[in-house]
């Protein structure tokens, strides 16, 4: 008799189709899962920088190196080319005003003098010259004048006296006559003399005043002379500290060339080299500030240099208030130069991950602690501790702050603890 035999609902072919069909569902999920973002990375938390997003002042505020440098500096420069013969001072010396640095010396302008000297020596001897010939001239004019005067009073009394006598039919008219005419010589003569004398004399005056000029010009011209000479010897033109002197024994010096400068230490000011990216938002005004001595002293913008060198630019700043005692010229200090006033804001630290991210999207920490997801954000303004949050972000979320160079194509980083 035949048995019914029951067929096997799980019989070995069945279960490799089985498995090899949930093998491909397995694939297709997987692929689907890492293919649409939904990425997860396991990441040693001791290999990352978790930080505290937080809400508190902030200001945007930029770090700078600045130079400190005397208020006032006073360039040496050689006023006159010459050999470099002696040395007084060396450079750092403190000196007082009037005290001389160098001494240079200058043939050509020695010849110059010498000859300005001869010249003005002749002119004033040709001028006293003149005016000894013009004073003898002068005194022949008027020996002239006494025997014109003389000679008239002389030719008056006659006339007077042999107009009474031919008055009284006492002499005759030929004598009178001759005697009128004398009379009338001499007048003339007189007049004459004396438009002589007075054209003289302002002739003389003239050519004395010409020859005063010329001597006062060459006058002048020598002392310009001796000044030019006078500066060979370089002296300090106010009370200060010699610093930057490049001058040797035997060294040749060009007219303007740069000798040296004098420090005037009555007072400080800082010089900061800052990059060109922030030159539309500088101006004079702006303030800073530096630590020194476990101290913070303010600086103020006081002068904006725009000319651009190496894509930076330079400004002065001015202390305000205090200034620190025991700073030198030549020191470096690390200023922090504000951009805007202090507001509240949202805070995250700075980290690497903005240089993958730019800013877009962070990975934020869940309340557990043991994972963290992507999320959108936007920053704002920043300074070199942190950025501000403008959306996507509130106080007290924990965010990842480390670099995401591994993690850029991760939704999801599981944090494991070693």
């Amino acid at each position: 008799m035949d048995r019914v035999i029951k067929k096997k609902k799980w019989n070995s072919k069945r279960i490799i189709t089985i498995l090899i069909a949930a093998g491909v569902i397995i694939l297709a999920g997987a692929s689907y899962y890492f293919t649409s973002g939904n990425a997860k990375l396991n990441v040693d938390t001791e290999r990352i920088t978790v930080s505290e997003v937080t809400k508190g002042t902030f200001q945007e505020f930029i770090p700078v190196n600045g130079a400190v440098l005397p208020l006032t500096t006073i360039y040496l420069d050689a006023l006159e080319g010459g050999r470099v013969e002696e040395k007084f001072v060396e450079d750092g010396a403190f000196m007082k005003k009037g005290q001389p640095i160098m001494r240079l010396s200058n043939t050509d302008l020695a010849l110059s003098l010498v000859t300005q000297e001869t010249q003005v020596y002749n002119l004033l001897t040709q001028m006293q010259i003149a005016r000894n010939a013009a004073q003898q001239n002068t005194v022949t004019k008027l020996n002239q004048m006494t025997d014109v005067d003389n000679a008239l009073k002389e030719a008056q009394r006659v006339y007077e006296l042999n107009k009474k006598l031919y008055d009284q039919k006492a002499i005759g008219s030929q004598e009178f006559k001759q005697s009128e005419n004398s009379y009338n010589y001499q007048l003339q003569k007189k007049k004459l003399t004396q438009q002589i004398l007075q054209q003289d004399s302002v002739s003389t005056k003239q050519g004395l005043e010409q020859a005063k000029q010329l001597y006062e010009g060459s006058q002048n011209a020598l002392q310009l002379t001796r000044k030019k000479v006078g500066d060979l010897v370089v002296r300090a033109p106010v009370d200060g500290q010699l610093t930057s002197l490049d001058a040797e024994i035997g060294q040749s010096k060009r007219q303007g060339e740069r000798l040296g400068q004098l420090d005037v230490v009555d007072g400080f000011k800082i010089r900061a080299d800052i990059d060109e990216h922030y030159i539309s938002r500088i101006f004079i005004g702006l303030m800073g500030e530096f630590t020194f001595a476990n101290k913070t002293y303010k600086l103020k913008i006081s002068k904006v240099y725009t000319q651009v060198t190496n894509s930076r630019f330079q400004v002065d700043m001015q202390f305000e208030g205090e200034v620190p005692k025991g700073i030198r010229r030549g020191q470096t200090l690390q200023i922090r130069l504000a951009l805007s006033d202090e507001t509240t804001a949202i805070l995250v630290p700075k980290g690497g991950f903005y240089q993958q991210t730019g800013g877009n999207w962070i990975f934020k920490v869940n309340e557990s602690g043991n994972a963290a997801y992507k999320v959108d954000i936007q920053l704002g303004r920043q300074n070199p501790d942190y950025y501000e949050v403008l959306q996507g972000l509130k106080p007290g979320d924990k965010v990842v702050t480390s670099s995401y160079e591994n993690y850029t194509n991760m939704q999801e980083l599981i944090l494991k603890k070693p």
